[in-house]
Formats: C-alpha cells, structure tokens, sequence
C-alpha cells in the first residue's frame, strides 16, 4: 500500500479513537502497540502521533512517550471561553444580510452524536464567515472539545433543546439571536465544569 494512503489512513483511525474517549485522560500511546491495532508499521502511527501532538489532542513527555492529556477545570474553563471567542468572532464577519441555507437533518439523539452535532452547527457557523482562519480554528476547537461534548452528553440536560434553537439561528443567519444562544451555552458548560470532568474521568462512562 502506498505509504501516503497508509499515513492517512493510521492518522484518520487514531484520531477518531481520541475524539471519540477511546483512551482516557493521562493514558499513554504506545507506537508499538498502536501499529498492531492499526495494522500498520511503527513509523506511520509515531508519525501521526506527532501530528496530533501539533494538533494539541495528545502530548508527548521527554523520553516517556505520547500520553493522551489530563483535563483540569482551570483548563477545560480556558477551553471553553476560547471556543467562545473564536465563535463570536466569526459571527462578527458574518455578512450583513446573509441569507438562510438548508440547516440539514434536524440533530436529534436519533441520528447522531450531540458532540458531532455540535461540532457541525459550530462548523456551519464558520462557514458563514469570509474568513478561512475562523473555519480553521473552529475546526480545531471542535476536535479538542470533542472528548468533552461526549461527557457533556451525560453531565447536561437540554443539550438536544440548544442544539436545535443553535441549528435553526445559525442556518437563517441571525446573528443577534445565535450570539445570544452561544453565550448562553458557554455560561451553562462554565458553571456545569466539575460536573463534566467527573464524567469524563469517570470508569466505564466512555
């Protein structure tokens, strides 16, 4: 197999395992285990490690290895208050009359993940954006959260209620009312941050 196909491959299978809590916080990545699971040699997997590494979704230590980082709530708070800004901040290039745009299947339990759901809505609202660097860095808080909305599934109510009033705002591009909406979905995680931290570290909750 040609070694491009290869990486790409070890790279999209290894990061959906960490997206999706597959590992738990401060659990280290083995290059020679991971080939195994991977069906794939050494290189590529300490390859795509440290590309994730560069991505921030996992770490490396001085001669211990590529660990899966440890979750705070100072951190998990920083986190948050990032991906508010940089979503705010698109929503400020956003242009003046943008038009709706098909919001797509309705989110629901049913249908997908809440944490890909969300990562959608906050994509689509980058996309309203003329500038790419805002689709980038919601890209890359979407990834980062992702282990988190998965623990925010089971520490939060409501989430699927949010989700939708998100979806339809975004989608008809109301700016007033989806700034409305995305602060008041980061003061719910703010204050709910012991709560989805227990989760997330939680035994068996994956």
């Amino acid at each position: 197999m040609n070694s491009g196909v290869t990486s790409e491959r070890v790279y999209d299978a290894l990061k959906r395992r960490i997206l999706i809590r597959e590992f738990r916080p401060g659990e280290r990545l083995d290059p020679a285990a991971l080939s195994e699971t991977l069906a794939s040699s050494v290189t590529p997997v300490r390859d795509c490690l440290n590309t994730l590494r560069g991505e921030h979704l996992i770490e490396s230590r001085s001669s211990e290895g590529f660990f899966l980082p440890h979750i705070d709530a100072p951190a998990l708070r920083d986190l948050y208050a990032w991906n508010a800004d940089i979503l705010l901040a698109a929503l400020r290039r956003w242009p003046r009359n943008p038009g709706g745009v098909d919001p797509g299947r309705p989110v629901s339990p049913s249908t997908t993940a809440l944490a890909d759901a969300t990562a959608a809505i906050f994509a689509l609202a980058g996309r309203r954006s003329p500038n790419i660097e805002d689709r980038r860095a919601i890209g890359a808080a979407n990834d980062r959260l992702h282990a988190v909305r998965t623990a925010e599934a089971k520490a939060l109510e409501g989430g699927w209620t949010e989700l939708t009033a998100l979806q339809l705002s975004v989608a008809r591009g109301e700016a007033g009312e989806t700034r409305r909406l995305i602060s008041t979905y980061h003061r719910r995680r703010h204050r709910a941050v012991d709560q989805v931290i227990h989760v997330l570290y939680r035994n068996g909750d994956r």
